[in-house]
């Protein structure tokens, strides 16, 4: 087995049962995850609430789609 070393970390009840984080005891790999999956969740937020903005979640799919063809179009004629 190789050599662990063991670091703690201080987690509010409410972080604690928001984050699933079981019995207490985490592989700092799965922490690591667990850290990237909020913050990712948090810019999936903010991108909503900037489209909502900005008009972009009104779009519908076939905007949608023309918007991603003209960036691919202009991307292989440049």
């Amino acid at each position: 087995m190789s050599n662990m070393r063991t670091i703690q970390i201080k987690v509010s009840e409410t972080d604690f049962q928001k984050y699933n984080l079981g019995n207490g005891e985490i592989k700092f790999t799965s922490l690591v995850e667990l850290i990237k999956q909020e913050y990712a969740r948090q810019a999936l937020i903010e991108c909503n609430e900037i489209a909502k903005k900005v008009g972009l979640s009104n779009l519908s799919i076939d905007e949608i789609n023309a918007e991603i063809k003209a960036v691919r179009d202009a991307k292989t004629h440049s």
